[in-house]
């Protein structure tokens, strides 16, 4: 529906705030219907029950749409929280260091790193490389750069398979989102340990909680703290003493 003026100050100008004319004006359909005065472009937006909006300030005449402001609001709003959420994946190399002297111990924390990187959604490049007389032995790199290869085939694709580069021999991988989301099923993260506050509170009897005035967690779920129960106080037992207990008197018989 139509609003005098619903924009702020920041933002694309609607309805009465667009005080220009003409302009060049786009219906609810995004038909092109051209030049028209600001006056009669308000009046179509008025009788679509819609919003004119200024979407293009900066030409002359500027261009104006007849559209849903609220809804225009709230897809751009969606837009913009999609956009944050967007995460930027690298290219991340991974070494695993000379071809003959490489130690199998150190290739293994290679290949957990590249999982990592894998698992974060990054493409990973491995490496292994060779200098001097080692380039007469480019079987044995291959051999460890095809075994690491092999412990990642569960959370990635080959895009390149080994190939040399100079002194350099490498493979490409891609992070598989299938196997990825089959692994973490497979392997679920573990819930953190709990600290030494929780395991004393999951310790501590529910009655001395109550007791103490402590927070307790009911049924359903929800924290609550109960006041410390009021204990009664003991009656006050005044000792019978010859003072006050009354002596009978004892009635002689006159007759």
């Amino acid at each position: 529906m139509s609003r005098p003026d619903s924009g702020s100050s920041f933002g694309p100008r609607i309805n009465d705030r667009i005080r220009i004319t003409p302009v060049r004006l786009i219906d609810e359909t995004g038909t092109m219907l051209g030049v028209v005065e600001t006056e009669e472009a308000r009046r179509l937006a008025m009788v679509a029950g819609l919003d004119l909006v200024e979407i293009a300030p900066d030409v002359r005449p500027p261009v104006c749409k007849i559209m849903d402001f609220g809804k225009y609001k709230y897809e751009q709003a969606k837009k913009d929280k999609q956009g944050r959420k967007t995460k930027t994946y690298e290219m991340k190399e991974v070494r695993l260091g000379r071809s003959m002297k490489v130690d199998p111990h150190d290739v293994e924390i290679r290949v957990q790193q590249a999982r990592r990187f894998l698992l974060e959604g990054h493409k990973v490049q491995l490496v292994a490389s060779y200098k001097g007389r080692e380039m007469a032995h480019k079987e044995i790199g291959a051999v460890k750069l095809n075994a690491a290869i092999a412990k990642l085939v569960d959370l990635a694709r080959l895009d390149s398979p080994p190939r040399f580069n100079g002194k350099r021999l490498s493979a490409m991988l891609s992070p598989d989102r299938a196997r990825i989301d089959a692994y973490k099923r497979k392997h679920p993260t573990p819930k953190p340990a709990p600290t030494k506050a929780e395991k004393a509170a999951a310790a501590k009897p529910e009655g001395d909680a109550v007791a103490n005035g402590e927070s307790v967690t009911t049924a359903t779920g929800e924290t609550a703290v109960k006041k410390p129960k009021k204990v009664a106080k003991p009656k006050k037992v005044v000792a019978a003493t010859d003072a006050n207990v009354a002596t009978p008197t004892s009635t002689k018989d006159n007759s």
